[in-house]
């Protein structure tokens, strides 16, 4: 058992897992020397909302920041809807992320933390790994509560968004955000037109029931959008800039026609994660 001890090192939790989670289990050691073989690609694309992992396979946080100091107790609560980008509209999502990414070096992956120019020269890993995940457009600011406060929080949330019809998602441009602290900048697909009325609807719910837990709302004038890579600091301009020119190009491309649109999604439910728990809180059956 101490050798165990010294192979694994000792277990610990903290307050972003589960409180309700049970004792973790000690796998039995391999007997066998030689070493696996790295896993394959697509294990590097986190889950479905629905999924039990919690934190993909990456790697360096050295300059992520939290929105809120980290206090014993408190959990992440995030509202959002979940997105999938369709397959056909990839590629030409990933010759934009190309030819950013090989300009803009500082750019990581949302969520996986892998710097975007890893994937420049192959575009196929761009399309699966990058564009093949799970986005979110968020109804609300991700906040910390108590835990005391989830069952309520999510019965109130669930009450208030239960009567929801489908509806269909237009991502018609690209746009860069920088967070309230200015230590993160964000490249972006944003929702301007079809969607935009129902997403803000919903935001207003979610914005009561924080309100009855004394949490901050949203924002006034709410941008929904799903965020596709990031970089340390505020660096809106140049990456503004880049972002810009790429788009004239592809303009200039066609004719001097922008598109009315990215990609379209179809609305399918809304979710909540608090800590590393996700739950359902509507969710629109097919028609």
């Amino acid at each position: 058992m101490d050798a165990l001890r010294a192979s694994y090192g000792d277990t610990y939790s903290d307050s972003d897992s589960d409180p309700d989670s049970g004792p973790t289990h000690i796998p039995e050691p391999i007997q066998s020397a030689t070493p696996l073989p790295p896993p394959p690609l697509y294990l590097l694309q986190p889950p479905s909302s629905s999924g039990s992992f919690d934190f993909p396979v990456q790697t360096d946080h050295t300059n992520r920041t939290r929105n809120f100091p980290h206090v014993e107790g408190n959990y992440a609560l995030h509202v959002y809807v979940p997105v999938t980008i369709p397959v056909t509209p990839r590629k030409d999502l990933a010759l934009f992320l190309k030819r950013v990414a090989s300009v803009v070096r500082e750019l990581h992956v949302v969520d996986i933390d892998i710097p975007l120019s890893n994937y420049v020269k192959d575009e196929q890993k761009l399309e699966q790994i990058v564009l093949g995940r799970e986005f979110h457009v968020s109804l609300g600011r991700t906040v910390p509560i108590r835990v005391h406060q989830r069952d309520s929080v999510v019965a109130m949330l669930r009450q208030r968004l239960q009567s929801q019809r489908r509806y269909w998602i237009d991502f018609n441009k690209w746009e860069v955000f920088v967070n309230d602290d200015g230590t993160r900048t964000f490249l972006s697909i944003e929702v301007t037109t079809g969607g935009l009325a129902e997403i803000r609807k919903q935001i207003q719910s979610v914005n009561e029931v924080y309100k009855l837990h004394n949490l901050p709302e949203f924002y006034k004038d709410p941008r929904p959008h799903i965020s596709i890579a990031w970089a340390a600091g505020a660096i809106s301009s140049s990456l503004k800039r880049v972002v810009g020119e790429e788009m004239r190009r592809q303009n200039n491309a066609v004719g001097g026609l922008s598109q009315k649109r990215l990609f379209t999604s179809k609305f399918g439910g809304i979710s909540c994660k608090i800590g590393n728990k996700t739950y359902e809180i509507c969710k629109v059956r097919e028609e």
